[in-house]
């Protein structure tokens, strides 16, 4: 199938790649011009493990073509999905500008039948906009369907979670539509279940929002495990082995970052007080979270008494292992408010240190853990890199002034490292 794809971000560069992969024709299109001089140099402007070589592949075999075109891609394809941005305004709300402007530019570049849908997180009822937006701009008699097919790819994971779903949820109002989204996801073995637009639309926000309270529900777990003494490791071990429950999302931490959780959430909370519901439990779940990040906070200054004038070696910056997104990062709040109160950074993530460096400012960058290490009063987990847990302790205890660990994601065996020399502390146990 002929497939455009509007917006070169996380999704719409996975999604591509993807599409063109199960041996569509897809044209990706941006507004970015030096994002997309970019790609057609091969040059991928973001790390999602498997992504670069699966484009090289496509563009060599003519399947993957990268514009600034839009009225170009829209004429030349048939599908034409919309994966631009939806940022939070400062009350929460997605704004949904980019949508508007994407929807209405390819009104006005149709010459014939197209099937527009929404693959960016958005509010319900945005499709009825869109819709709206496709008619007013559209030349007369031209037919379209407007669909929802809301994307659940994990970054660090997407090209897998593309190609290996739990399920493909399609938000359509007629069966031209259905039809064509079927065929288009016929390569995928998996559950595919159909929808109004709307329900569509709730569900991602739905999921994420669900996701985002298995985090904060655990979290607030590990307070009472450090109050009673218990190991909130075993306790989410034994929740999770409940098949209702399930183990995954039940690790304590510093709460969750990102694009996606933290927006998704926010934008429900929005989306519930315009239809007249207070959504409560989400503003718990928000309210945890932050918590969290304060909390940590705390840990690293109850044990090394005063912060003003310490070196702090922090390893992970990315919200997440194997992505370098920046975006609502729990490191950002951390190491800003660590540098308030006097620190001085010292920083080392795998992928993520060009994005840092345009964040933050007076922090050192390190080109490994063991320069991050080096004549530091104290070393922070913030990211859960799987190369964190391969560390030498021992060359790590000689290069620290104190050896001291504060672990933010419970990374390591306590009892290991306590036995090796080090004051070790982490969440909930």
């Amino acid at each position: 199938m002929k497939v455009a794809i509007v917006g070169a971000g996380y999704v719409g560069l996975v999604s591509g790649a993807c599409f063109a992969e199960l041996g569509n024709n897809v044209i990706c299109v941006d507004n970015d011009d030096k994002k997309v001089s970019s790609l057609k140099r091969l040059k991928i402007p973001i790390y999602e493990p498997g992504l670069e070589e699966l484009i090289k592949k496509n563009v060599r075999l003519g399947k993957l073509s990268f514009t600034t075109n839009v009225a170009q891609a829209v004429r030349s394809s048939t599908v034409v999905f919309i994966a631009v941005g939806t940022p939070p305004k400062e009350n929460g709300e997605a704004d949904l500008t980019g949508i508007e402007n994407v929807a209405r530019s390819i009104a006005r570049a149709m010459n014939s039948y197209r099937l527009i849908v929404e693959k960016s997180t958005v509010p319900v009822e945005t499709g009825q906009w869109v819709k709206h937006t496709i008619e007013i701009n559209k030349k007369k008699g031209i037919p379209f369907d407007v669909a929802s097919n809301p994307e659940f790819l994990r970054e660090g994971s997407a090209i897998g979670d593309f190609f290996n779903p739990d399920r493909i949820v399609i938000g359509v109002e007629s069966e031209k539509a259905e039809s064509v989204l079927r065929e288009l996801y016929s390569g995928i073995d998996a559950k595919i279940l159909v929808t109004d637009i709307k329900s569509a639309e709730l569900i991602k926000h739905a999921s994420n929002s669900f996701l985002a309270l298995k985090i904060s529900f655990i979290n607030a777990v590990s307070k009472i495990c450090e109050m009673a003494g218990a190991d909130v490791e075993r306790v989410a071990e034994g929740m999770g082995l409940d098949r209702r429950i399930g183990r995954s999302f039940l690790n304590a931490g510093i709460g969750f970052g990102g694009f996606c959780l933290p927006k998704d959430l926010d934008a429900f909370i929005n989306i519930s007080k315009k239809l007249g519901y207070s959504f409560e439990l989400l503003e718990a779940v928000k309210k945890v979270n932050d918590l969290q990040k304060e909390d940590f906070i705390r840990k690293i200054e109850s044990n090394l008494w005063n912060i003003k004038d310490k070196t702090i070696a922090v390893l992970g910056l990315a919200f997440k292992p194997d992505t370098d997104d920046m975006r609502f990062a729990p490191s950002i709040d951390i190491i800003n408010t660590l540098q308030k109160h006097g620190a001085k950074i010292r920083v080392f993530d795998p992928k993520a240190m060009g994005r840092a460096r345009k964040i933050f400012k007076g922090v050192t960058f390190c080109r490994d853990v063991y320069e991050a290490a080096r004549s530091s009063d104290c070393l922070i987990v913030i990211t859960e890199w799987s190369e964190f847990k391969q560390i030498d302790f021992k060359k790590l205890k000689k290069l620290l002034k104190h050896p001291l660990i504060v672990d933010g994601r419970n990374i390591y065996d306590p009892q290991k490292l306590k036995r090796l020399g080090f004051k070790y502390i982490s969440i909930g146990r």
